[in-house]
């Protein structure tokens, strides 16, 4: 019988393996993109495989801890789980590369945004709320590379979910985020340190 460490190897190798099939099948587009969220979706309903044990909590005082799952090379896929506490906040941003998240436990609250400038004049953006998306067990959300987004974990639950994108976010240099009050933009930083 497998360890829940080969097993969760194994689909995450799986994951990984179908996902560049689908990529290398054709153009990226949203109904692509939705394929490959279905996949990870279904790996996130395996919540035995994403515990506290093997991937804990953030220290107190400490809002996120991501966790690097799988990856295809150094520059090709990647898999993290993030683990983030009620309070953490991520301001309004674009990746880059697509992206899909899906739900392991707690609800995080994506709010999508559309951009109504055309981005002539460096620093600055016209980007206005959509609508949020309320990402918990259960559902699943699919980003092309310009799609933005800003994450907030309210009520008092810690929060697990899956991140996939087409590239490591270590190598995501030109993410851009958006103050929305001022109308401003510049390049986003990595954020937390990713853990192994």
């Amino acid at each position: 019988m497998k360890s829940t460490a080969e097993t969760r190897a194994a689909l995450v190798e799986a994951l990984i393996e179908e996902t560049r099939a689908t990529l290398d099948a054709g153009d990226l587009d949203r109904a692509r993109l939705d394929g490959i969220k279905q996949k990870l979706h279904a790996l996130s309903e395996k919540k035995e495989l994403w515990n506290e044990t093997d991937y804990p909590a953030p220290e107190e005082g400490e809002r996120q801890n991501r966790f690097l799952i799988g990856q295809e090379s150094p520059e090709g896929l990647s898999l993290y789980l993030n683990v983030m506490r009620p309070g953490k906040k991520i301001p309004p941003h674009n990746h880059t590369t697509w992206a899909c998240i899906a739900a392991v436990e707690g609800a995080e609250h994506n709010t999508l945004y559309d951009r109504h400038d055309e981005a002539s004049v460096e620093g600055k953006a016209d980007v206005r709320p959509r609508e949020v998306v309320e990402l918990k067990p259960g559902n699943a959300l699919a980003m092309m590379p310009d799609d933005i987004h800003s994450v907030e974990i309210r009520g008092t639950q810690t929060i697990r979910h899956l991140h996939l994108y087409g590239r490591p976010l270590e190598t995501l240099t030109q993410r851009i985020t958006f103050d929305l009050d001022a109308g401003t933009c510049r390049i986003m930083d990595i954020g937390v340190k990713t853990k192994a």
